[in-house]
């Protein structure tokens, strides 16, 4: 970190040197979480959010262990991660979360490059330790830590689900009701959902011009191929860009209709560029792509723990299932890891028994 960084975040510049504390271990407390937000802000120019997540974290800790950084022991660390897992049944991937704000923090306030140390030996006779170490925390060992409940949809249970978001369409016109046009809307939603493999707020953030053409498949004229702008980010990241490849064209064929036929029935479609539109003249936004999805669901009896990221779950194994590269399925949901996307996959047994026939007549035939 360069000079200048260092400086803005130490002790003694956070501090206002010669200035009376009239409560000093409180002040002190708040300047430590400031002079780590500027680091944070300088030297790694993180998003704010990220930092503002981070110095909630120590507060929570520092309010249940009622003590000061420099007071804080491992033991301390432990009692709260046990009280957060036993009472709150807080989940794994929130611990570690919590554990690497502290982690991070405690890095921070006990190096001697930011004169903590010696501001707290000065002040209080006492200086802060790092608390967190391989012992007491919790592993980063899979990129993906959804509960174990979460599955993809089977083939019959999506064919199921885009048929009566068709129907609703039908029965919205048959009746005379408004809301066709959103039933419309969201049908395709959730379509294309399935068809890209996106999740909620990169296919709420979409807009017309994301689809473009794609040379290698002229018959998907122009949504050979979608341009997500919104991927999902790492902490302190900007969104990650990806673009996917169509593969199911009729999937292609559902909003290529949409955008020609339905979208321009909108009052602002003339104005905004998103792709799925509100009649308030908005952008759909995700929490009601969630609670559209919801409602489909419920009404069809499916298992609750069904949510619209399974659909993505499903784009992931029916590729798979069907032959393509899991290199291929990898780039085109944007994992990082290839171990992201075997987690996704929950091939059916019918798959599993025909690679395994597969296999065994390979190796009855090398053997005869």
């Amino acid at each position: 970190m360069p000079g200048a960084e260092l400086r803005e975040a130490s002790a003694q510049l956070v501090l206002l040197q010669g200035v009376s504390l009239l409560h000093p271990e409180d002040a002190v407390f708040e300047a430590m979480l400031e002079g780590w937000g500027r680091q944070q802000r300088g030297g790694r120019r993180l998003q704010p959010d990220t930092i503002s997540d981070r110095q909630s974290a120590v507060r929570r800790f520092a309010e249940y262990t009622n003590a000061y950084p420099w007071q804080w022991s491992a033991s301390d660390l432990d009692e709260w991660m046990t009280y957060l897992i036993a009472e709150l049944k807080r989940a794994e991937s929130t611990i570690r979360g919590y554990q690497g704000a502290i982690r991070m923090f405690c890095d921070y306030v006990t190096s001697p490059h930011y004169q903590w140390p010696s501001e707290c030996e000065t002040r209080f006779g006492v200086h802060p330790v790092q608390i967190c170490h391989e012992w007491n925390t919790v592993a980063h060992l899979a990129d993906y830590e959804g509960g174990p409940q979460r599955r993809p949809m089977t083939r019959e249970e999506i064919q199921i689900f885009l048929d009566h978001a068709d129907a609703q369409v039908d029965r919205a016109i048959r009746l005379g009701r408004k809301g066709a046009l959103a039933a419309y809307r969201d049908a395709t939603v959730f379509k294309l959902m399935y068809g890209w493999g996106t999740r909620c707020t990169e296919t709420s953030r979409l807009d017309v011009t994301d689809f473009y053409r794609n040379s290698k498949a002229p018959e998907l004229g122009n949504f050979g191929s979608l341009h997500v702008r919104y991927g999902k980010r790492t902490k302190g990241s900007p969104p990650r860009r990806r673009t996917t490849l169509s593969v199911m064209p009729w999937a292609v064929e559902a909003v290529e209709d949409y955008v020609i036929n339905a979208r321009p029935r909108y009052a602002t479609a003339p104005e905004q560029s998103a792709l799925w539109l509100t009649e308030r003249g908005g952008r759909l936004q995700a929490r009601e792509i969630e609670d559209r999805f919801a409602a489909y669901r419920d009404a069809l009896g499916l298992d609750k723990s069904l949510v619209p990221h399974c659909l993505r779950h499903s784009h992931v194994t029916h590729q798979i299932e069907d032959g393509a590269d899991p290199v291929f399925v990898q780039r085109q949901v944007g994992h990082r890891y290839a171990s992201t996307t075997a987690l996704y996959t929950g091939v059916s047994g019918d798959f599993m028994n025909t690679m395994m026939r597969k296999i065994l007549d390979r190796a009855l035939q090398g053997g005869q």
